[in-house]
């Protein structure tokens, strides 16, 4: 009870940006938990000024069921009163009132930069208050200071500091949604589309779906096109339509303007395509749509854990905090001063009014500028500047997953540039014994993107099965870099060549591996490709599951999700549909756990709440199966629920890959080439490659915040081959969360407070992993 006698009240304000519900639910059940009084304030700054029912204590329930919905349930409005010394005064009134002296303020940096300025007249406005006889002294002295804590929630992620805020996620899937449905109208009938997207003085929308839909050209705020651009565009979509391409997508943020400043809209596109190429074109503006529809597992499991750790800077704030605002860096949460990250915000846009536009890239940070660098590379061939000697060969090995096409897809087109000869292999490690090679160019892969599974075709075969024809396949091609994605097959596989080198030398070579599995149980990486699918696929099948009860009696379903014995997808689908427990290997239970969370769902099911949802992981515990669970819960609930099964199978396995798994698989693929070509030059002697030391076999991964490279034979002492997981797993952190949304009695010591960290143009420089 840390927080016993406080008094927290949480707003939404400005546009509204899905996820909001998801931080709301976080920030009053922490607040609870804690033990603090939480209210919520209906409609953002209106409702606190306005006052009365408009701000209300909220209880366990008030946020039940809330966090599948889009949009706010506390609703938001623009408010004139409070940019008004006048209004903010009524507002501060209304806080006393109620005894609150903690606010946390869910919006942008409008929303944000008020909240500053409120709470640095705080005393004065007590002052006036007590001056006027509205409150007592005693009163002003009991609320002498106010706390604030600000979640940046905007579809634009314009906000500087944080790597992702609360929506954009979810806006890029309402984009690739329609980019998908548009490019097969577009394919029927070889037309031009010019797609508008959100973005007044941001172009991360439009730059993420222009690079994870490959998109003929793109136009961003940030970096006007060079004078003379019609001639270059109109040149550029002429030439791959002469290649056999039978659609063009142009992407234009709604900021877009040339070099001199002047808007360039998307009709004056469109004409500009019709006059000079005659091309069928059309025009669609995505407008509202952007902010629509349900929140993506990211955008939930990041609100989740941003309003938890809100609660936690509220509780820890001093008198000499900065106002600060919760952010994601990497994969942790950290806390930000909010006006260092307000001031940098606004130097970018100064940075494009002043047209120093290199400089407001940068400003944007690293993995804005690497978003725009590479999709400059792929976007279109450049002719690479010499034919470098290195073959290259790249095969998707295991289950498929998705984004293994889109890895592909930059692997190639990167190696061609660098010059080399790339192969690709079909059925894996088989394929590669059986001699399935064949080169590739520039616009073999084009159009791969967005497909789900993997286009070249993957087996589970292993190496030591077929040593001697991969050998002399190798061979016969003359490889010398392997690059090999897939799952925990890819890198055992490679284990395995590079244990074999010591008897054949044509393995001493060049490999790396993009782990690609939908259960991200690979060695070496944070995050596999194919996971973010695979969690919004398992998410939107709960969210049915969850609907499909609401008009019967009391129920609770138990969801089997797939993953071998890694709890990953388990965990991060229960934090996303907030279900009851999730059962994972790592975290070993026993029948007093079972019998712990059966009176738990008793006890919920004699509140207003009528439906529980139970995930396990498919090979959590040899006896405790997906049956016994069912009947276990059937017996224990008679009278009181009845339970259901459901098994999510190959469901999980997603059809087309999320805007993070095209992103990430776009950037693996570049980073690995470039990883590979610049080993390949340090081993290249006498006209041969010769590679045997442990850095020439490598995992990329994303871990924390970096791209890193991981030997495998390093990794092999920290892999439990048996159960084919890695010995350590960031993502079990995340349980802890899992249990105190669902009000299971856990002690707060376990919880690991985010860290205070600064913004500046150094910070922002740092090479960040997405």
């Amino acid at each position: 009870m840390a927080g016993a006698g406080m008094a927290i009240a949480v707003l939404t304000s400005g546009g509204d940006a899905q996820g909001m519900n998801a931080a709301v639910r976080a920030v009053t059940r922490m607040g609870i938990y804690v033990g603090a009084k939480v209210f919520l304030i209906y409609e953002g700054y209106e409702g606190l000024v306005e006052g009365g029912d408009n701000i209300k204590q909220a209880n366990w329930l008030s946020v039940s069921n809330i966090i599948q919905l889009g949009g706010t349930v506390i609703g938001s409005a623009r408010c004139k009163a409070f940019t008004t010394r006048a209004g903010r005064l009524r507002a501060a009134r209304n806080l006393v009132e109620h005894g609150i002296t903690n606010l946390c303020v869910i919006g942008g940096d409008g929303s944000l930069t008020g909240a500053d300025i409120f709470r640095s007249e705080w005393g004065g406005l007590l002052e006036e208050l007590v001056r006027d006889g509205q409150i007592s002294k005693e009163v002003a002295r009991e609320n002498c200071r106010l706390n604030i804590v600000g979640l940046v929630g905007s579809i634009d992620n314009d906000f500087c500091g944080t790597d992702m805020t609360i929506g954009t996620d979810s806006a890029l899937h309402r984009i690739m949604e329609v980019i998908d449905a548009i490019t097969t109208t577009a394919q029927s009938h070889q037309r031009t589309f010019v797609l508008e997207v959100m973005g007044r003085h941001c172009g991360y929308l439009a730059l993420v779906s222009g690079l994870a839909s490959g998109a003929d050209w793109l136009f961003i705020p940030e970096s006007p096109p060079e004078d003379g651009w019609e001639d270059l565009m109109c040149e550029r979509l002429g030439e791959t339509r002469s290649r056999g391409s039978r659609l063009n997508i142009i992407i234009i943020a709604e900021g877009a303007i040339d070099r001199s400043g002047k808007p360039i809209s998307s009709n004056y596109v469109k004409d500009l395509v019709v006059q000079r190429l005659g091309f069928d074109t059309r025009v669609t503006v995505l407008g509202h749509v952007q902010r629509g529809g349900t929140p993506s597992a990211f955008d939930r499991v990041l609100s989740s854990k941003m309003g938890m750790e809100a609660v936690m800077a509220l509780l820890e704030a001093t008198p000499d905090t900065p106002a600060c605002v919760v952010s994601l860096s990497g994969n942790q949460s950290v806390r930000l001063p909010l006006m260092e990250c307000v001031q940098v915000t606004k130097d970018v846009q100064k940075a494009m009014d002043e047209k120093r536009f290199e400089e407001a890239i940068q400003l944007r940070g690293r993995s804005f500028e690497n978003n725009w660098n590479i999709y400059k590379l792929l976007a279109h061939q450049k002719p690479a500047q010499e034919k470098s000697p290195f073959s290259l060969a790249i095969l998707n090995v295991g289950a498929p997953a998705a984004g293994m096409n889109a890895a592909v897809r930059s692997a190639v087109r990167i190696g061609l540039c660098q010059g080399h000869t790339i192969y690709v292999v079909s059925d894996g490690f088989e394929g590669l014994a059986k001699g399935q090679i064949r080169e590739v160019g520039w616009h073999d892969v084009a159009g791969w993107l967005g497909r789900g599974g993997s286009m070249l075709g993957t087996k589970r075969t292993l190496p030591k099965t077929c040593m001697e024809k991969i050998v002399e396949n190798v061979r016969k091609f003359n490889i010398q870099g392997l690059l090999v994605i897939g799952g925990f097959e890819a890198y055992e596989g490679v284990l395995q060549l590079v244990e074999a080198r010591g008897r054949y030398e044509e393995l001493c070579i060049i490999m790396c591996v993009i782990p690609a599995t939908i259960s991200n149980n690979v060695p070496g990486t944070d995050f596999s490709l194919g996971s973010d699918t695979a969690v919004n696929a398992a998410m939107e099948s709960c969210d049915r599951i969850k609907q499909s009860a609401s008009g019967t009696k009391r129920r609770v379903f138990i969801v089997e999700t797939m993953g071998g014995y890694c709890g990953y997808l388990s965990t991060v689908t229960g934090i996303a549909v907030g279900a009851d427990a999730a059962y994972v290997y790592e975290d070993p239970f026993t029948i007093h756990d079972l019998k712990a969370n059966v009176e738990h769902l008793t006890d919920k099911m004699k509140t207003d709440i009528q439906r529980g949802l139970v995930l396990r992981n498919e090979k959590c515990h040899e006896h405790y199966t997906t049956e016994f669970l069912y009947n276990l819960y059937s017996s224990e609930g008679k009278g009181i629920f009845d339970c259901r099964i459901n098994v999510l199978g190959h469901l999980q396995q997603g059809g087309a890959p999320t805007p993070f798994d095209r992103n990430y698989g776009t950037k693996l693929g570049v980073k690995a080439v470039l990883w590979m070509s610049e080993k390949l030059q340090e081993v290249y002697r006498k006209g041969r490659v010769f590679a045997n030391s442990g850095d020439s076999a490598c995992v990329i991964g994303l871990r924390k915040k970096v791209v890193a490279f991981s030997p495998v034979t390093e990794l092999k002492k920290v892999t439990d081959f048996e159960h084919r997981l890695p010995q350590e797993q960031w993502w079990l952190n995340l349980r802890l969360m899992l249990k105190m949304l669902a009000n299971y009695q856990i002690s707060l010591t376990e919880y690991i407070s985010g860290t205070m960290e600064h913004v500046t143009r150094r910070t922002l420089s740092i090479e960040k992993g997405f």
